[in-house]
């Protein structure tokens, strides 16, 4: 959105002038007015990383390195999404979302899973560590998906908790550009490492119309999950090589996914 910068300060020997600035200040306003009308309406939050962020990418890129057994020539961001995207091509769908749990497994220290597991998990029939894991995650992962927020979701017995997270542009999957990677790479392997290694259920509803996603800790998926028949982004790079091969019929859904 257009923001408006202040005036310029005039002194008092100018009011007599103050006319002629109000009349600029309306014209710049219109100005302003105008040029918002032509900004995507949801273009991407920006987040500033800080150090710890970086040291988060780099382990992380380097992890997903180690799996993938190669590594890109670009750097930073762009670099971890060339290897995220090798991960998912090498691979099939299941065997993509494996890697991806031993990815997330391997960044943390050998026990503290288990023990979080066995010890936090089950207090308070679980929303203590609903609650904790939103926290932690909406505090240190800004740096892969973006501007994040903690909010209340419904949960299965009808209360509500703090135990969700509102990514409010998810750049990970803006800058994929593919369903299959967001589904394959983070959403099923993210669900499942949570579940299965943390006891806490978690349900990810990515929008693949304005790129945000919503984390609700302590909601488990359901059987038929809708995202998994989304067809491909149109920009996706690899939808468009397999459009370009086509013959007669579009895929109505991601062959990633």
């Amino acid at each position: 959105m257009a923001t408006l910068l202040p005036l310029p300060l005039y002194s008092i020997s100018q009011k007599s002038k103050l006319h002629t600035t109000n009349n600029h200040r309306l014209l710049f306003q219109l100005s302003a007015q105008s040029r918002d009308t032509t900004i995507d309406p949801v273009s991407r939050v920006e987040y500033t990383p800080g150090v710890l962020d970086h040291v988060f990418l780099k382990l992380f890129r380097n992890k997903m390195a180690q799996e993938v057994g190669w590594d890109s020539e670009k750097p930073d961001y762009d670099g971890l999404i060339d290897v995220a995207n090798r991960l998912m091509l090498a691979r099939t769908n299941s065997e993509t979302k494996d890697a991806a749990v031993r990815i997330l497994r391997s960044l943390f220290p050998p026990m503290l899973l288990e023990l979080y597991k066995i010890l936090i998990a089950p207090v308070a029939r679980g929303k203590l560590a609903a609650v904790m894991v939103a926290r932690v995650t909406a505090l240190s992962c800004q740096w892969l998906m973006g501007t994040c927020t903690v909010n209340n979701v419904d949960l299965p017995d009808g209360s509500s908790l703090p135990s969700g997270v509102f990514v409010e542009r998810c750049k990970y999957l803006e800058e994929s550009k593919c369903v299959g990677i967001c589904v394959n790479t983070c959403k099923l392997p993210t669900q499942e490492f949570f579940m299965d290694h943390m006891g806490v259920p978690l349900l990810m509803e990515p929008n693949f119309n304005d790129y945000s996603c919503q984390f609700k800790f302590g909601v488990s998926p359901p059987q038929e999950d809708s995202t998994l028949k989304e067809p491909c982004l149109e920009i996706c790079p690899n939808a468009t090589r397999r459009r370009t091969a086509a013959t007669n019929t579009l895929e109505m859904k991601c062959p990633k996914a």
